[in-house]
């Protein structure tokens, strides 16, 4: 790490220092190091769009935080400027906020309003179990995918952090529910929809 700003960093790699946008959940994680004495690992979201033209680089720890910021970026008038500054609640919490239609919690990130906190809810709402049943308080791993069943606990095991039997339960109780799930999109929407009643 070359050089750490407020909300950036600047990293060299193959002798290019390249300026990367830490969102505030990211951030935090690099309040303690130093710039020039760590050697830094994130995952990179590339965005360019007509409004900013200028290309931008958004870093993340995880695989699943740039996921979670690419789908939410697809909601109309949130670019990837405004959403590295909303993004300042840890994801689960902001991703179940959306599945319970909690527009107040969605109201708490940095430049969302009313209006916008609903547009999130309306074109999200659905699309956020995954990332609801992430664990704080656990560092997340990519999975390997299989099947979409066995990819579905891989998932809640090692990137949600819950335990394999915990995941395994989860997942059973959820085809069991609704045994016409064939993806893993909606086998994750199910077990969430099972872990909120």
């Amino acid at each position: 790490m070359l050089k750490k700003e407020d909300d950036r960093v600047v990293i060299l790699a193959n002798g290019v220092g390249y300026e990367i946008l830490l969102p505030t959940v990211v951030r935090q994680t690099y309040n303690q190091k130093k710039a020039g004495e760590d050697e830094v690992e994130l995952y990179i979201s590339f965005q360019q769009t007509p409004q900013q033209p200028k290309p931008q680089l958004i870093g993340f720890n995880f695989e699943i935080e740039r996921e979670f910021f690419e789908k939410f970026i697809t909601v109309k008038d949130i670019g990837p400027t405004l959403a590295v500054k909303a993004l300042a609640l840890p994801i689960p919490k902001i991703a179940r906020a959306i599945e319970e239609r909690d527009v107040a919690t969605i109201r708490r990130l940095k430049g969302i309003g009313e209006r916008k906190a609903e547009m999130i809810i309306s074109e999200l709402r659905g699309k956020m179990g995954k990332f609801a049943l992430m664990r704080e308080d656990v560092i997340p791993i990519t999975p390997e995918p299989e099947d979409f069943r066995k990819q579905v606990e891989g998932v809640l095991v090692k990137d949600l952090g819950h335990k394999v039997s915990e995941a395994h339960q989860m997942v059973d109780e959820a085809i069991k529910r609704n045994p016409s799930i064939s993806s893993p999109e909606e086998l994750f929407e199910e077990v969430y929809r099972g872990r909120r009643q």
